[in-house]
C-alpha cells in the first residue's frame, strides 16, 4: 500500500511540472516577441512619381547589423516602381544621368535596353529591386554593413511608361514588411530628399495669341504638394499687348495677381502653397474688358521650385506644370445614308465614330484585374470615373443634330496607362444648311456631320484620327453620288469642333428622262406648229404648253424648300413661259391679222418667225447657263 501510494505522489508530481514548465516557456515567448516588437521599428511612405521623375529619401541613421527590409507598390494609374539603395554620398542626379547615357548607347550599338537594366542597378547600387512583390511591387532585404548614412530612390521602372501613387513601407530589422502588411510604429526611418527628389521640379513654355475676339485662357496645374512654389512670367512677343496673371483655386478665389492694372507688357507672380492641393487654376487675360482692348503674341514660362523662371531663361524639363489640355483624336465612317429631305435640308446617316485620347487619371493598376485593359458600356464608364473621382471625360455633341440620336454601341476602352478609346455606332438626323439649289439639278451638294466638345480648349483638343475617317461600302443613296470626303478641325464658341463632310452630285439620269426631254420633245412640238396655217390651232397648241410648263414647275418645287433664289430648273422653264407666252401672243396676233385680210404680211412675218422661234430658246438656255455656272 506505502509503495503505491508513492507512486501515484512521484506521478502527480512529474504532470505538475511538466505543467509548470510548458507556462514558463510560453510566458518567455511572449515576453521575446513583445521586446521584438518594441525594438522593431516600421515607417510608411507615400507619394507620387512616374517616367523621368523620382524620389529620393535619405536614411541618416542606420546602424551596422540592422536588416533593412523595403516593400514598395503602386497605388495608383499604372505604376510600376522601381527602388534603389545607396550610399549616403551619392548623387542620384548623376547617376540618373549616367543611365541614361548607358541605355542610349546600348540602343545605338544594337543592344537590348532591358539588358541595362540590371547590369548598371547592380554595379551602381547596394540593392534595389523590381518585381519581387506581389504582382508588379518591389522589395527587398539588406543588412547594413557599416554605419552611416543611406539613400533610398523610388521611380517608375524604365521597361514601361508608368506613373501613379505609390505606397513605400521600410523597416528595420522587421520581416513582416516584406507581406506588406506591417503597421507603422511611429518611427523615422527616412526623409525626402527635397534637392534630390525630381517630381517637385518642373519648368513648362507656352505660346499663344490674344486677338479681340480671344481674350483670356486658364490652365489647370497638377497636384501640388506642401510647400512648393509656383513661379510664373509673361512678355508679350508682339503687338500691344498688356498681359494680366491671376492665380485662383479650385472655388475661384484669387490668390496672387500680376499685372493687376494692365499698364506694362509682361507680368509675374510668386505664390507657396503652404497646404498644396490640387484644382488650382491660373488665368491669363489681355487687358483691358473695359477700355482700349490690347493684343499679340505672349511667352508665357511657368515652373515649380524654380525661381530661375522670374528671369525668363529656365529651360522647360520633362514634367509638365499643368494639366492640359488633352489631345483627343477622332474620327467617323459614314456607314450609310438613309435618307436626304432637301425640303427640309437635312440627311440621315448610319455612322461609325471613334475617339482616342490617354488621361493619367484613368490608368489603373493591371495587378488589380491582372489586364492590360478594361471595357465598359457607357453606364459602367461613369461608374468607374465616379469610383476615380473624376467628374468630366472628352463628352462632345453633335453640333448640327435633329431630333435624337439612337446609339447601337457605346463601348469604352482603358489601357493600364490611361489611353482610352470610345467607339459608337450611331443613326441621327443631322441639318444641311450649306445646301445651295442655285444649280440645281447640277448642283453639288456638301453634308458635314460636325462634333463640338461639351468643355473648352483649355480642356480638349480635337484632331483628326487619321487612316479611319472614310465612307461605307453601300451607302444606300440611289439620288446622290459621293465625290469627295474630308475632315478638319476648328474652334467655335471657344471650344474644339471636328467636322467630317462630304460632297455630292446628282445622278443626272432621272431629270434628263423625266424634265429634260419631255420639255424638249415639247418644245419641238411646238416649233413644227409653225408649220401650219391655222393661226387658232397654233394658239390651242402653245397654250397646252404653257399648262405643261407650269405642271413641271410644281412638279420639281416640290422636292425644294421655298428658296428665296432662283435655281437653274427654275430660270429654265420660267423662260419657257415667257417664250411659250410670246408665242401664244404672237400667233393671236397673226389670227387677227389674217381676220382683218391681212394674210400676206402675216405670212411675211411668220417665214421668220420659223428661225426666231428655236433661236430664242437656243440663246435663252445659253444665257442661262452662262450665268448659272
Amino acid at each position: 500500500m506505502n509503495i503505491s501510494w508513492l507512486s501515484r505522489y512521484i506521478k502527480r508530481r512529474s504532470i505538475l511540472t511538466v505543467v509548470f514548465a510548458c507556462m514558463v516557456i510560453g510566458l518567455l515567448a511572449i515576453s521575446t516577441h513583445s521586446m521584438a516588437q518594441e525594438l522593431a521599428e516600421v515607417q510608411e511612405l507615400t507619394g507620387e512619381t512616374g517616367p523621368g521623375a523620382g524620389v529620393v529619401y535619405d536614411l541618416p541613421n542606420l546602424e551596422q547589423g540592422q536588416t533593412l527590409y523595403v516593400y514598395a507598390q503602386g497605388t495608383s494609374g499604372n505604376l510600376d516602381p522601381i527602388v534603389f539603395l545607396s550610399d549616403g554620398d551619392a548623387d542620384q542626379s548623376a547617376i540618373r544621368s549616367e543611365f541614361v547615357a548607358e541605355v542610349e548607347q546600348a540602343v545605338a550599338a544594337g543592344r537590348d535596353p532591358l539588358e541595362v537594366i540590371p547590369e548598371f542597378a547592380d554595379r551602381n547600387f547596394l540593392e534595389w529591386d523590381d518585381d519581387s512583390g506581389r504582382g508588379l511591387d518591389a522589395m527587398f532585404q539588406f543588412m547594413i554593413p557599416a554605419d552611416g548614412a543611406y539613400k533610398l530612390a523610388i521611380t517608375s521602372s524604365p521597361s514601361a511608361q508608368t506613373f501613379g501613387n505609390f505606397r513605400l513601407l521600410l523597416g528595420l530589422d522587421s520581416p513582416e514588411v516584406l507581406t506588406g502588411q506591417a503597421e507603422p510604429s511611429g518611427s523615422t526611418i527616412a526623409v525626402i530628399n527635397q534637392d534630390e527628389s525630381r517630381f517637385n521640379l518642373a519648368v513648362e513654355e507656352i505660346t499663344g495669341t490674344f486677338t479681340e475676339e480671344k481674350r483670356s485662357t486658364f490652365f489647370t496645374l497638377h497636384e501640388v504638394e506642401d510647400g512648393d512654389t509656383l513661379y510664373v512670367t509673361v512678355e508679350t512677343t508682339s503687338g500691344d499687348l498688356a498681359p494680366t496673371l491671376t492665380l485662383v483655386n479650385y472655388a475661384g478665389k484669387p490668390l496672387r495677381t500680376g499685372n493687376f492694372s494692365g499698364q506694362q507688357s509682361d507680368a509675374s507672380l510668386e505664390y507657396t502653397f503652404e497646404d498644396g492641393g490640387q484644382n488650382f487654376i491660373l488665368r491669363l487675360d489681355a487687358c483691358c474688358n473695359e477700355g482700349p482692348k490690347t493684343a499679340g503674341d505672349y511667352r508665357l514660362l511657368v515652373g515649380i521650385n524654380a525661381p530661375e523662371v522670374l528671369t525668363g531663361q529656365a529651360t522647360p524639363t520633362n514634367q509638365t506644370v499643368f494639366e492640359g489640355p488633352i489631345e483627343v483624336k477622332i474620327g467617323m465612317k459614314m456607314e450609310q445614308i438613309s435618307n436626304v429631305d432637301q425640303k427640309a435640308e437635312n440627311f440621315g446617316a448610319v455612322v461609325d465614330f471613334r475617339m482616342e485620347w490617354t488621361d493619367p487619371a484613368l490608368a489603373f493598376n493591371p495587378d488589380d484585374c491582372q489586364c492590360l485593359f478594361q471595357s465598359f458600356r457607357i453606364a459602367e464608364f461613369d461608374k468607374y470615373m465616379a469610383d476615380k473621382g473624376l467628374t468630366q471625360w472628352p463628352a462632345a455633341t453633335l453640333f448640327n443634330q435633329q431630333g435624337r440620336r439612337d446609339s447601337q454601341n457605346q463601348v469604352v476602352v482603358v489601357q493600364s496607362t490611361g489611353e482610352t478609346s470610345y467607339v459608337e455606332r450611331f443613326t441621327a438626323t443631322l441639318q444641311a444648311p450649306d445646301f445651295d439649289f442655285r444649280q440645281f439639278p447640277f448642283d453639288k451638294q456638301k453634308f458635314f456631320i460636325r462634333l463640338k466638345s461639351v468643355f473648352p480648349e483649355e480642356f480638349y483638343v480635337y484632331s483628326d484620327l487619321e487612316g479611319y475617317s472614310g465612307l461605307g461600302e453601300q451607302l444606300g443613296e440611289e439620288e446622290w453620288i459621293i465625290t469627295d470626303f474630308g475632315t478638319s478641325v476648328d474652334t467655335h464658341d471657344g471650344s474644339s469642333r471636328f467636322s467630317f463632310g462630304f460632297e455630292a452630285e446628282r445622278h443626272l439620269t432621272f431629270y434628263i428622262f423625266r424634265i429634260f426631254v419631255p420639255v424638249l420633245a415639247i418644245i419641238i412640238v411646238s416649233w413644227f406648229t409653225f408649220f401650219l396655217k391655222d393661226y387658232g390651232k397654233r394658239v390651242d397648241v402653245a397654250s397646252a404648253n404653257l399648262l405643261l410648263f407650269i405642271a413641271f414647275n410644281f412638279t420639281i418645287s416640290g422636292d425644294l424648300p421655298r428658296l428665296g433664289y432662283l435655281t437653274l430648273m427654275d430660270t429654265i422653264l420660267i423662260s419657257t413661259f415667257v417664250v411659250t407666252a410670246l408665242v401664244i401672243v404672237f400667233n393671236v396676233y397673226l389670227k387677227r391679222m389674217e381676220t382683218s385680210g391681212r394674210e400676206s404680211f402675216a405670212l411675211r412675218i411668220d417665214k421668220y418667225m420659223i428661225w426666231i422661234y428655236p433661236l430664242a430658246y437656243v440663246a435663252a438656255f445659253v444665257f442661262v447657263t452662262f450665268f448659272f455656272t
